[in-house]
């Protein structure tokens, strides 16, 4: 027994029960868990993607998504049966003594409201402060969880902010009512490695101060490592195994537990060196780039080279993202030129002709967000087929499904499916068949397993290496893993503040002496072993109490 466990029990989940229907019939996926947590203990939650994590994480507030019901036992939270209570007594319990952070900041704030306006509602709303002193209070938390200029940062609106920051911002709403009880729904997994220890150690910080209890999922064993006392380890809702932190990364018992720990290993088989003697198929020249009268890209240059892949890395805000928007005409350069196979593109997507348009396409990283809900897949993947290559009747219905083939997925099966019918993994899946159905030469895929866990990540990556293979395709492949920069770039790209601070091919990139922003990304990268965060903050101390 830990000493955290020494306090009072605060949460008991016993035999749960949870089933979601589907075409009419209810089918379990939560199946007999037992669940429970003291007071300022951290429980971590690992898995696969539907695993039942997030669904076991919701039933300690007393809740299911839509579709789903609880079918069996009981959720006792401070000793109210939560299943057996008042709607009316959950949503006070809700937000006042239990939060939720989700895992995706963008879908989860009101685009129409400022960060601060958001942030008061819920202790507002519970009575716990007033407007002024939720806002007074809601900087306080900006700054412990590291953010920019604490003061101004939330009357800006979600689209103003980093998504690095969006999550952060995120974080500190649901510790506004200081809860008992905060489950933190994979809250880092779309934060780049420095972003992802402030958070991290802001998150430590707030749990320990306020002697909160928190469940952590995620699908990332090295970070649940840094954060949890126990882990529990579920598969196809069922539990698996669950030991002391400690234990659990020493001596696992389960064969499945071994292999969530061997997955991280992913890299693709070695290829002989391509040729870069070939013209390059996309050029960045000396572009410079602003949001209003603010640089965010500075002089950047770059080649992307036919049938290779230029991973480009940086912590939140660095300028990834945005370089995607110049290429794709999104966002006008200020200074400066995007060429494609020798010809300079125009700034703005909407002056370039159809078949420049075709030749550059997008992944982007969250699929949930991308597809549109009300389309079934043929629909979805048909579209571009039709657009830009003219495909109609049984040819496009036979293109539609070389391209499910294409990414692994049974075409009879998933045709006519909605995007609410697929797991994350496989929603990816679609975005990659969207964006080969315009038989483009570049794809730029942003952050495309940032929200995946690892397993499912492992296989996309996979899908991704072997279609380059097949197809030729060059890759712009915008990343904050490191570890997916090992496993699939031929070339790399550092940006920090909106400049390349290093460039050239993987192994000499990542070969010794880096750049001291390179060596601090590497340094950054969590490790399977649960001293790694202090370890890291001792290091980086006088860093990271400058907030980023």
């Amino acid at each position: 027994m830990t000493s955290k466990e020494n306090g009072s029990k605060l949460l008991n989940l016993t035999d749960i029960w949870i089933e979601g229907q589907s075409n009419g019939q209810w089918t379990p996926l939560v199946r007999g868990v037992n669940l429970s947590l003291h007071r300022g203990e951290v429980l971590g939650l690992i898995g696969e993607s539907g695993a039942g994590k997030s669904t076991l994480g919701l039933a300690a507030m007393g809740f299911t998504r839509d579709g789903c019901r609880f079918s069996g036992g009981s959720v006792r939270f401070n000793d109210v049966d939560l299943l057996k209570t008042s709607e009316a007594e959950k949503r006070r319990l809700r937000g006042r003594s239990i939060a939720y952070v989700a895992q995706s900041a963008a879908a989860s704030f009101n685009p129409a409201h400022r960060l601060i306006s958001q942030h008061c509602e819920m202790p507002v709303k519970h009575g716990v402060m007033s407007r002024d002193d939720a806002a007074r209070d809601g900087m306080e938390l900006y700054r412990r969880m590291r953010l920019p200029n604490p003061t101004e940062i939330g009357f800006r609106y979600p689209h103003q902010v980093s998504g690095g920051q969006l999550q952060r911002a995120m974080t500190a709403m649901a510790m506004s009512c200081r809860p008992d009880l905060i489950i933190f729904d994979e809250p880092t997994t779309a934060l780049d490695v420095t972003t992802q220890i402030e958070v991290l150690r802001a998150i430590r910080r707030i749990v320990t101060d306020f002697n909160t209890a928190a469940i952590y999922i995620s699908h990332d064993l090295a970070v649940v490592a840094q954060m949890a006392d126990r882990i529990k380890v579920l598969l196809r809702g069922e539990e698996v195994e669950e030991a002391e932190t400690r234990t659990m990364l020493s001596q696992p018992k389960e064969d499945y537990t071994k292999s969530l720990w061997a997955v991280r290993s992913y890299a693709r088989d070695v290829r002989p060196p391509l040729a870069v003697d070939k013209p390059a198929l996309l050029q960045v020249a000396g572009v410079t780039a602003s949001y209003g009268s603010h640089d965010v890209l500075t002089d950047i240059s770059f080649d992307v080279h036919p049938a290779r892949t230029v991973a480009v890395v940086g912590e939140s805000g660095s300028g990834k993202s945005t370089i995607a928007r110049v290429i794709t005409g999104l966002l006008r350069p200020r200074i400066g030129q995007v060429l494609l196979d020798g010809k300079t593109l125009l700034a703005h997507y909407r002056d370039r002709n159809r078949e420049e348009l075709r030749q550059v396409q997008m992944i982007y990283q969250m699929a949930d967000t991308a597809l549109n809900p009300k389309l079934r897949l043929r629909e979805i993947i048909g579209r571009p087929a039709e657009m830009y290559l003219g495909l109609k009747g049984k040819q496009l219905q036979e293109r539609i499904r070389a391209l499910l083939r294409m990414i692994e997925l049974e075409p009879d099966k998933f045709l006519d499916r909605l995007p609410s019918e697929l797991s994350g993994g496989q929603k990816q899946r679609v975005g990659i068949a969207r964006a080969l159905a315009a038989e483009p030469k570049l794809i730029i895929c942003d952050e495309v397993t940032s929200a995946l866990d690892q397993i499912v990540a492992e296989g996309v990556l996979k899908l991704l290496d072997r279609l380059q293979a097949e197809l030729g395709l060059s890759y712009v492949f915008i990343t904050h893993d490191l570890a997916t920069v090992r496993a699939i770039a031929d070339d790399v790209i550092v940006m920090q503040k909106g400049r390349v601070v290093e460039q050239g091919m993987k192994e000499d990139v990542f070969q010794p002496p880096h750049h001291p922003y390179t060596a601090r990304l590497l340094a950054s990268v969590p490790q399977m072993d649960p001293d790694w965060l202090t370890r890291s903050l001792e290091k980086f101390t006088d860093s990271l109490d400058s907030p980023q």
